[in-house]
């Protein structure tokens, strides 16, 4: 390989059987990677582990999980490793469905994600809502697009691709962070079960207009989906999801279709309902409870795969790079991979 050659797009490869890893706690630098170098020898070369990723890396030097395909890759001067591992998880949940708690999860533009659900009695409980992560994303992706198109004028496509890396990689620490206090919010309640929207209907119903429809196709619905999945699944913590028809429209109390006056606040059009105005983000994720209490779910595969995504987070791209493969729906075991980051 000519070195100049190596980068994101074009990296070395390696299987299980090329790559090897050393782990030397006792030293400044504790991790090593083998790489193959030529048949008599090979390069024995340091690496500094994600610090969320070491578990993962542990379980690799302790033979708890197995090693798949790896990457290496050069990005802006920075050399980059990425080595897949694989492993079993066992369903803590035993409940049966219907004794599951569902927890519905309104992934929005206002509110970066909101939670809610019922408790015994029915009654909304303990709303939790992301919308200062979802101004924060907002403000990055507008600086992105902002920025990249002033530099494409400008003949500088390699200083916007490398722009655009950084901001990027601001707004996935934002995502891996709000998932992670989501799985955090699932594992405080009894019995749960967390419910989706499924994301081969998101997209066919978006029609808000062609301003609009950019911004929400181009917001991280597959990225957030898979990394609640495979976070999910390391607690054994079941993911369902459900169509998301109407799930905005709807008001959760009588049923009846409204409207949002302002982006945070829904509008019941009945005028004998209680519910008048709702935070219309609950309202959300209180309609996808439903659904999936009325026995209207999909089960979706709790096989994940954490491979860093790319700037394009479509349905369909963003679940290849993040999104987990179909399994059986009653198998045992969860079977959950996530890449794990060296450089």
């Amino acid at each position: 390989y000519d070195a100049n050659e190596i980068h994101d797009d074009h990296p070395v490869r390696f299987t299980n059987e090329g790559l090897q890893l050393d782990h030397q706690p006792q030293n400044a630098i504790e991790w090593y990677a083998k790489v193959p170098h030529h048949e008599d020898y090979h390069l024995w070369i340091p690496a500094r582990a994600n610090p969320d990723q070491r578990d993962w890396l542990e379980a690799l030097n302790a033979g708890d999980a197995e090693m798949g395909e790896s990457r290496l890759f050069e990005r802006d001067g920075t050399w980059y490793l990425h080595v897949t591992a694989t492993r079993d998880v066992e369903d803590k949940s035993e409940a049966s469905a219907d004794k599951r708690t569902p927890i519905g999860v309104d992934i929005g533009e206002a509110s970066l994600v909101t939670v809610c659900h019922r408790d015994g009695s029915g009654s909304p409980v303990r709303p939790r809502l992301w919308a200062d992560d979802g101004k924060s994303v907002r403000r990055l992706r507008k600086t992105y697009f902002t920025a990249k198109r002033r530099l494409q004028k400008r003949g500088s496509e390699r200083i916007a691709d490398s722009f655009g890396d950084a901001l990027w990689n601001q707004i996935d620490d934002v995502f891996h962070r709000v998932t992670r206090e989501v799985v955090e919010y699932a594992e405080s309640v009894e019995n749960p079960v967390l419910v989706l929207e499924d994301l081969r209907y998101i997209r066919e119903n978006m029609d808000y207009g062609e301003y609009m429809n950019r911004r929400l196709h181009g917001w991280g619905f597959a990225k957030l989906h898979a990394q609640i999945r495979y976070k999910a699944a390391e607690k054994g913590i079941p993911v369902e999801t459900v169509n998301p028809r109407n799930t905005s429209k709807a008001c959760h109390a009588c049923g009846e279709h409204g409207y949002r006056p302002r982006q945070a606040t829904f509008r019941c059009s009945n005028g004998g309902c209680w519910v008048g105005e709702y935070q219309a983000d609950v309202n959300g994720a209180i309609n996808i409870v439903d659904r999936y209490r009325s026995g209207e779910s999909h089960r979706r595969s709790d096989r994940a795969s954490g491979q860093k995504a790319g700037a394009d987070d479509s349905a369909t791209d963003g679940a290849s790079l993040t999104g987990p493969q179909d399994s059986q729906a009653d198998a045992e075991t969860q079977q959950t991979t996530l890449g794990t980051y060296a450089s």
